[in-house]
């Protein structure tokens, strides 16, 4: 049987559909079929939690919810919550996250009140209790608070006053069970559509990223856990230091973590985490892999990265604690940056694969990591990732010396580059290999996902209908044979 995979990163809200975003509906199930049909195994996604401000999916309210405009009001109408004549059609086009959270709302909030709570209901609300009652909460007073960050809110609810809380619950115990919904239906849509991926021999590649929106019910929850003041506010931010790509750093907000009081519990709130999320898909990328190792801290109020320090990350340790309440911990390390020796001899002593991208080999070095030549079999080869221009845009906008040490390592003038770039990071000796859909259909910048350090206009690519054709898909199939990463159910 061949360890040798491929597969194909794209996430949900870049499907294509008739209600303004991808979601978990018809059109992901037909996604999932014509990803099967290709021979590859593996679907990779970004995080799917609920996004808040500037849409980012790194961004989240929370680290264990789902996002509900993921929500398929198509499956809601087969469900019966929603009507439909209620269903609003939105021209095919890049996502308007802005314009979706009206008609969205009062959509999710039509099929809460015809939702019955079935015993299903009730197992969740219990099984999940440990997270959803605070997120929930969260929600509802964030939205009578002009969705203020919690910070900003009156002080007995910013600091959890016992008293302030209850009444809040009280005061507020029908949005509280709205977003208690929300939450029930988005994993309820999840599972059907994991299970169908599962039956086709998919592995899904969930993604985590290693730090927590400050805007969150983790923090507002956990406040300990992060390097906060008793008011809430920022004491120390996440980021990375000036490089080559960026004379400021980049400034990402991010509390840290106090790792001395995580260890203290033997690391319960990452081990709960985790669980979580391995409860949703197969395989984990761990976002900023490198923090476990060293991390870069800001003190609050700085403009930009440029003024912080180095830190210890809790290395083994953190790894030896949460290893210990599984059986097994799928993680792919993305270990992208200029990085110190320690990160590297963290991942290899933890045996997990990091990431090459194509994308970054063509700088001349014969040293380069990224040159296909220098893999280890144990990574995952990517042609690029979300943050990255697409192929065919970057081999626009590179340098002449570039293109001629691209166009030297993958064949050819030019006129083929992205197949090629793809074919060269199939046929590699990773065991794991890996493009954006964008990709495959030959785009230019005009799909590309997130531009790092730009604020807007990310996040919005969708891809367009008749797009998954089954020429692609025996393409990408033979693609699959020759570089021996046929999946075995394929291969039968």
């Amino acid at each position: 049987m061949t360890n040798r995979f491929a597969g194909i990163l794209l996430h949900p809200t870049s499907l294509d559909s008739d209600y303004g975003i991808g979601d978990l509906g018809p059109n992901a199930f037909r996604w999932i079929d014509w990803l099967a049909s290709t021979g590859c195994r593996l679907w990779q996604v970004l995080p799917l939690g609920p996004t808040g401000y500037g849409d980012s999916p790194y961004q989240c309210f929370s680290s264990y919810a789902g996002n509900p405009y993921l929500i398929s009001p198509e499956l809601l109408v087969e469900d019966g919550l929603v009507h439909q004549s209620e269903l609003e059609k939105v021209p095919v086009g890049p996502v308007d996250y802005g314009g979706l959270v009206a008609p969205r709302s009062m959509l999710l909030d039509a099929a809460v009140a015809r939702f019955e709570p079935t015993p299903e209901y009730t197992h969740f609300v219990t099984e999940q209790g440990d997270w959803l009652d605070d997120f929930s909460l969260f929600m509802a007073i964030k939205e009578t608070q002009g969705l203020r960050s919690w910070i900003e809110w009156p002080e007995g609810l910013r600091d959890r006053h016992p008293q302030e809380i209850a009444d809040a619950h009280d005061r507020l115990q029908m949005r509280v069970h709205a977003h208690r919904v929300r939450q029930f239906l988005f994993f309820r849509q999840w599972r059907r559509l994991a299970d169908r991926a599962s039956e086709l021999g998919l592995q899904i590649i969930g993604d985590v990223p290693i730090f927590v929106a400050h805007d969150s019910s983790d923090v507002w929850t956990n406040r300990e856990l992060f390097t906060v003041d008793q008011s809430g506010r920022l004491e120390t931010m996440a980021g990375v230091p000036p490089d080559y790509f960026s004379p400021t750093g980049q400034l990402w907000g991010n509390p840290l973590y106090r790792w001395d009081i995580h260890d203290a519990t033997g690391y319960r709130w990452w081990i709960s985490r985790l669980r979580a999320v391995l409860e949703m898909v197969d395989i984990v990328r761990i976002d900023h892999f490198r923090a476990f190792a060293d991390y870069w801290s800001i003190p609050a109020g700085a403009e930009t990265a440029e003024t912080g320090e180095w830190r210890a990350g809790p290395g083994d340790d953190f790894f030896a604690g949460i290893r210990s309440a599984f059986d097994h911990l799928p993680i792919i390390a993305e270990d992208l940056g200029d990085l110190s020796p320690a990160v590297g001899e963290l991942r290899d002593r933890l045996g997990l694969p990091g990431m090459k991208i194509l994308q970054f080999a063509f700088d001349g070095d014969p040293t380069n990591p990224f040159l296909p030549e220098l893999y280890p079999t144990n990574c995952v080869v990517y042609t690029g990732t979300h943050d990255n221009e697409t192929v065919r845009g970057w081999f626009e906008n590179a340098s002449e010396a570039e293109r001629r040490a691209a166009l030297e390592q993958v064949g050819g003038d030019g006129t083929d580059f992205g197949r090629r770039m793809i074919g060269t990071a199939w046929h590699s000796r990773a065991d794991y290999a890996v493009a954006p859909l964008q990709d495959f259909l030959g785009l230019g910048n005009e799909g590309r996902m997130n531009t790092p350090g730009v604020p807007d206009g990310n996040w919005r690519w969708r891809f367009t209908p008749g797009s998954l054709t089954s020429s692609l898909a025996e393409e990408i199939r033979r693609l699959n044979a020759s570089a021996g990463r046929l999946g075995p159910q394929a291969a039968a």
